[in-house]
């Protein structure tokens, strides 16, 4: 039986705050009695209510999860702790004075103490009750969450996968009929990446280092095609080589420039991929020296919702699923030409 200490000091202190009220609305109304009486008693009588109860419900393996025990054993537990909380802890009282309450008080008095320890002992008890029943269905709630959002992110990978798949396939035809050779080469490339793509984890985050590789054996695999039209450049500092990402984020920008800036070009271009860390905020960067935006002719546009086309589209809504609002996707001209996209989301949420 693992019991969270801090969980049990946290509701002792609030026991002890309702024996503070009760303490206090009984002298408010026999103010003609030392404050001391019931003060004494009832802390002493919370204090034997709360441990036993709150002790007792470790015992239930219902109460495992939900915290607090099911069917029958909901509503005896309680029970038992009010009486047996109210015996000790008048018993105690008694030795601490030094006198016998029915013998001091009377049976008005004990009925009164009897009626007042009940209503305290289920009020703090159905207190209690919600407080580990609104915990629980937060936990539940909080896993369906995240179960919800790595459903979310498997799906959107699952689209990403077969779009390059299917544009690979297609170079590869283009490939057959002109160059039989390199479409060879390109073939053994391709199964080597998909082999590896396979092996893999499924993992919902992977280290950077992982998407740079794979960003490797993907622009190798585009070299074979293109030949000297297209250099690439993959720039990850050795310490962010470690932070995870969601896997094959990079990838589908890296195809739209190649798609959209390099191959329109006669005589191609470069792309680059870095990583920054700038303060608590991680920046990825992919860039091309391709034909560029269809506006840019008036300079360096931006903006934070772009849409153009399947990559960006993704991408911005698997890092919307995966980092809610505190991400940022610029989309910008590159000097003297081509197209940049930047992303930023907080360090912090990986690490």
């Amino acid at each position: 039986m693992k019991i969270d200490w801090i969980d049990k000091l946290r509701y002792y202190l609030h026991t002890l705050a309702f024996c503070l009220a009760i303490s206090a609305i009984q002298y408010a109304f026999q103010p003609d009695r030392p404050y001391e009486w019931p003060l004494v008693y009832s802390i002493f009588i919370g204090t034997f209510t709360w441990a036993i109860v709150d002790f007792g419900r470790h015992f239930f393996p219902s109460s495992r999860e939900t915290g607090w025990p099911q069917g029958a054993a909901s509503a005896a537990l309680p029970m038992a702790g009010i009486v047996a909380g109210y015996v000790l802890g008048t018993l105690l009282g008694d030795n601490w004075f030094g006198w016998s309450s029915w013998r001091e008080h009377g049976l008005p008095q004990l009925r009164v103490s009897v009626l007042i320890s009940a209503m305290a002992g289920i009020s703090g008890t159905y207190y209690f009750y919600n407080r580990n029943k609104s915990a629980y269905l937060e936990t539940k709630m909080s896993e369906a969450r995240h179960q919800a959002a790595e459903a979310r992110l498997k799906l959107l990978e699952t689209q990403i996968e077969p779009h390059m798949l299917f544009n690979t396939l297609a170079n590869l035809r283009a490939l057959i009929s002109t160059d039989p050779t390199a479409a060879l080469n390109m073939l053994d490339r391709m199964n080597d990446y998909l082999r590896a793509t396979l092996k893999a984890s499924r993992a919902t985050l992977h280290p950077l280092q992982t998407e740079f590789d794979r960003l490797r054996d993907y622009l190798e695999l585009m070299a074979i095609r293109m030949g000297t039209r297209l250099h690439y450049t993959l720039d990850l500092p050795a310490d962010l080589a470690g932070h995870n990402v969601p896997p094959l984020l990079l990838q589908p920008l890296v195809e739209n420039c190649i798609k959209h800036g390099l191959e329109p070009r006669v005589e191609g271009g470069s792309i680059l991929v870095a990583a920054r860390l700038k303060g608590d905020t991680l920046m990825l960067e992919v860039s091309d020296t391709g034909v560029g935006l269809p506006d840019a002719a008036g300079g360096g546009s931006q903006s934070n919702s772009p849409d153009s086309g399947f990559g960006l589209a993704q991408v911005r809504e698997r890092l919307a699923t995966a980092y809610g609002p505190q991400v940022t996707i610029s989309l910008l001209a590159n000097q003297p030409n081509g197209t940049r996209v930047v992303i930023t989301f907080p360090a912090g949420l990986n690490s």
